[in-house]
């Protein structure tokens, strides 16, 4: 209980004040002469990191602001994730304990990450920053089938934050981008992780695909519009812009089996240097399951449904209970509204009977270019010679020029018949046997066919 008793004297008061003072003015004094001796001593760059050092030790804990960057947002891949774990790859220093290092079958180099927990210091422009690797259990499984979700956080002074996100994070995209293209590595992508979690619901590979339009037996013209196609295509990212359209291009790419659709395929990413996502629809059964994988795809990419007239049957399957892919959904995500969820991205189907498709498939604005993929031409024949025999001329040329007018044989089974042996002569008059059995078979269908009637 309080009493008068207990209040101290003014004598007893004045003395403790009077000591405090005299500490506080001894502390003082020390610290000027420590300060002064430092400034003599320690050159002025360690002394500036001792000091902010011992600065953050006794900061105020609420100026540190903490961005969150999350692997995905929704349906789609964070960008700034993306480019942020490529950025942080350039900052790793021995000093860490742990860290995660891959290897695909084709890489040239060891690829090296942070793990969950590790920290990377960086500085900008004076700021000081610290990155962790996080993961944050969750009670839904997340696009790659794991319970927990993988986060960046950013640790900085909230007085830097509007140059942190106005300056500093636009630098790290920029500087992925610079990386990236550095190496670049094209990529194969199906569903499924059998290439490791990097690329989350889509499994990858590299993409070594030696096909290059100068290697391709197709028919020059048509080459040549394709090309142009594809150029004007990249370089009208504002023009798409303007007239309010998405920035992608479809092809439908038609033509009997061994016609080359797949190389076509593969050239077309070497020469855009476009990774290349393999969507097999029949391993598909609802829209939303559809809208997902679309929407986790990267810009600067390919999109590839092989072989649509016969890999799914929608009318069919809209019969079954447990199938909720349409039609009407697959059309929705070439051309509807989901469409316009990612930029610089093709899509191509192919087919090997384009009289089976849908109508609806057809029209501008899902298949706006239709290539067909012929049957071998005497064109085609002297790139493959040149790309198997190295021969440019020869005098059976002019022989299996006019059996190739006479007979539908593929490109595939041309160069099939110029591999069998590196003797140039014994090579080619072996395909032109191999074209004359396939004259007789002809006529001797036709032979048939007309005694029927």
């Amino acid at each position: 209980m309080f009493s008068v008793k207990n209040i101290p004297s003014t004598t007893s008061v004045l003395s403790t004040y009077t000591a405090f003072t005299a500490s506080a003015m001894l502390v003082r004094s020390v610290v000027s002469e420590v300060q002064a001796i430092a400034t003599q001593l320690i050159p002025e760059k360690l002394r500036n990191i001792v000091l902010s050092k011992l600065g953050s030790l006794f900061s105020n804990p609420s100026s540190q602001m903490t961005l969150l960057i999350n692997e995905y947002e929704g349906y789609c891949i964070n960008e700034l994730y993306e480019a942020s774990m490529t950025y942080l790859q350039t900052k790793i220093v021995s000093s860490m304990e742990r860290l995660k290092v891959s290897k695909a079958p084709r890489d040239n180099k060891v690829t090296v990450t942070i793990h969950k927990g590790e920290k990377v210091l960086d500085t900008y422009e004076g700021i000081q920053l610290k990155w962790e690797m996080c993961c944050v259990e969750t009670k839904e499984i997340n696009h790659q089938g794991n319970l927990e979700n993988r986060v960046l956080e950013l640790r900085f002074h909230n007085k830097c934050m509007e140059k942190v996100i106005n300056s500093y994070l636009p630098y790290v995209i920029e500087m992925s981008k610079s990386i990236k293209e550095e190496k670049k590595v094209l990529k194969l992508l199906s569903l499924g992780n059998f290439g490791g979690d990097s690329d989350g619901t889509w499994g990858s590979t590299n993409l070594d695909h030696p096909a290059t339009f100068d290697k391709l037996a197709m028919d020059p013209a048509i080459k040549k519009v394709l090309i142009d196609d594809l150029d004007r295509f990249v370089r009208r990212k504002d023009y798409y812009k303007r007239v309010g359209k998405a920035w992608k291009r479809g092809y439908l790419l038609y033509g009997p089996p061994g016609t080359g659709k797949s190389s076509l395929i593969a050239a077309m990413a070497n020469y855009l240097k476009f990774d290349v996502y393999d969507l097999e629809l029949a391993s598909i059964y609802h829209n939303s399951d559809l809208r997902r994988l679309l929407v986790s795809t990267k810009n600067r990419s390919m999109i590839v449904i092989e072989d649509i007239d016969c890999g799914i049957n929608l009318q069919n399957r809209q019969m079954r209970v447990s199938s909720r892919l349409t039609l009407s959904g697959l059309l929705n995500f070439i051309d509807g509204i989901w469409s316009s969820c990612g930029d610089e991205r093709i899509i191509v189907f192919t087919t090997n009977h384009k009289d089976r498709l849908d109508p609806a498939l057809l029209r501008p604005g899902r298949m706006d270019m239709h290539i067909h993929m012929s049957y071998c031409t005497p064109g085609g024949f002297r790139v493959l010679a040149s790309n198997y025999l190295r021969i440019t001329h020869h005098n059976l040329f002019y022989e299996i020029d006019e059996l190739m007018v006479e007979v539908d044989v593929t490109p595939a089974e041309v160069a099939e018949e110029l591999m069998k042996n590196e003797d140039t002569d014994i090579a080619l008059e072996g395909l032109i046997k191999s074209l004359q059995d396939k004259k007789l078979r002809s006529e001797d269908r036709d032979s048939d066919r007309r005694k029927q009637i």
